[in-house]
């Protein structure tokens, strides 16, 4: 069974609003919503757990109202922070697969998912990335650096799609401040990470910017 954990428990102090980033709209309707359905749109069957902070229950509660929003989803505690919101969300996940994605990156497409996804079923272990296109410097102090040979680097995205007893295994670790991800947790563990190829357009809705670059994807 395929499974998705999406991590909802940020505040959004990036984009300098009172409210989450998550519930901020594109389109007219909550950046949320959208990636829900973006996995439903994927896999109907898909058994789809959203982290989200006890605070703000209430709230998504009154939008999936207002909105008339139907996909059914569970919804669990999102926790102090990204590593500990997986965990409380794998407590409902079974056998089968399992994707860890970030609530604000509402334009994964289905091309994406399979990729992802039928990668896992082969490594267990899977992460979409991009190509660094920019130069890349290396910061020593204030006033040294050099350059870096950015083909050896590479943009992280999600969805992370993992084997879940993989997943559930890796995440019996104590918390560590280097879990940046759910790949860094799995590597911890002891198991290698397989690349795919990510998509431009699955950006990170973190600032102003990214939410009126989302309108003009959805014009597109």
């Amino acid at each position: 069974m395929n499974n998705v954990i999406i991590v909802a428990g940020g505040k959004g102090l990036r984009m300098g609003s009172e409210l989450p980033k998550q519930f901020l709209s594109i389109g007219r309707k909550p950046v949320l919503m959208r990636t829900i359905e973006a996995f439903y749109n994927f896999d109907k069957s898909i058994r789809i757990i959203v982290a989200l902070s006890a605070s703000y229950r209430e709230h998504w509660s009154k939008l999936c109202e207002g909105y008339g929003f139907s996909v059914y989803h569970e919804v669990v505690d999102g926790g102090e922070t990204r590593f500990h919101s997986v965990k409380n969300g794998l407590e409902l996940v079974g056998d089968g697969w399992v994707a860890v994605h970030d609530a604000v990156r509402p334009f994964a497409s289905v091309s994406l998912l399979k990729s992802c996804f039928d990668a896992a079923k082969e490594y267990k272990a899977v992460v979409p990335v991009l190509e660094v296109t920019d130069s890349l410097r290396e910061i020593f102090d204030e006033k040294d650096s050099k350059i870096v040979d950015r083909s050896r680097f590479r943009l992280v995205q999600t969805p992370q799609v993992f084997d879940s007893a993989l997943l559930k295994n890796a995440y019996e670790a104590d918390f560590s401040e280097s879990f940046t991800d759910d790949a860094s947790v799995v590597e911890s563990y002891g198991h290698s990470i397989h690349l795919v190829a990510g998509e431009r357009m699955n950006i990170k809705i973190t600032t102003p910017f990214d939410l009126d670059l989302g309108e003009v994807i959805l014009s597109k």
